[in-house]
């Protein structure tokens, strides 16, 4: 299937900062973004950033980038004006790759853009959990999805939580226990996209501090591809970072 991904890209970052610009073998880390996004198969692939330096950093590197508004309250805000000014029919599929993901699976991007379908105008993924110190993390965000594959609600709780299980032992996961770790990426219909940021916050988005409860509580399906295996971690701190310049370096 066609898809567009937008990467959305700020300059300012409270405990990185300039990290879109940070090096990573010779070159941005926006731009490696963007190079692994487009190893998916998108029809086109644009960064949207808020900077002027950003948008010389790509097209130094032949990576397309937009100016916006640098008053968005969030990535999806940015990639929905950008999106805006691409002519795209109300049906097709925008994926946003965050950009600070620069070892993103190609096959991820396109499997999770491969779930909008009629009636379904958003997509995220999931892995499962293995480790029950990601199961009690509140900062590893989980989902629970129905059997057909909808999401039924996401939380930093530890859900859905086996009664029986954990009121034996908190030390291991129960054998028949499979809970399912949200990854932050996600695909809309270029309609739905437009329509998001005129949702009104909702008071479960603000308890749980996840965005994408806001879709739900307003009665949106998000549909939810499960992967093999954990995706290669972002980078959000300078240990992130460090890590990931060995990557490039090996």
């Amino acid at each position: 299937m066609s898809f567009t991904v937008i990467i959305p890209a700020r300059l300012a970052s409270t405990r990185l900062p300039n990290k879109p610009l940070a090096d990573l073998g010779g070159k941005p880390m926006i731009v490696r973004v963007a190079e692994r996004a487009a190893l998916s198969g998108a029809a086109q692939v644009i960064v949207a950033t808020d900077h002027v330096d950003i948008l010389i950093a790509c097209e130094k590197y032949g990576v397309v980038a937009r100016l916006t508004r640098s008053d968005h309250p969030s990535g999806t805000d940015r990639i929905a004006e950008v999106a805006a000014g691409l002519g795209l029919a109300a049906h097709a599929v925008v994926v946003n790759v965050q950009g600070d993901e620069p070892l993103i699976d190609p096959e991820l991007i396109a499997a999770t853009a491969a779930q909008i379908v009629d009636g379904v105008p958003m997509a995220t993924a999931a892995h499962a959990i293995n480790s029950v110190a990601d199961a009690f993390n509140t900062n590893v965000v989980k989902v629970v999805v129905s059997k057909h594959g909808r999401a039924l609600y996401f939380s930093r709780a530890t859900i859905p939580w086996h009664r029986d299980g954990f009121a034996q032992s908190r030390q291991s996961l129960p054998s028949d226990y499979v809970p399912l770790r949200h990854i932050g990426l996600y695909a809309y219909s270029y309609a739905f996209l437009q329509t998001y940021p005129t949702l009104t916050v909702s008071p479960l988005e603000q308890i749980e501090a996840l965005e994408q409860l806001r879709v739900l509580w307003h009665g949106f399906p998000i549909a939810v591809h499960i992967a093999q295996d954990a995706p290669a971690a972002g980078v959000d701190t300078p240990e992130d970072l460090e890590r990931v310049r060995q990557f490039f370096k090996d």
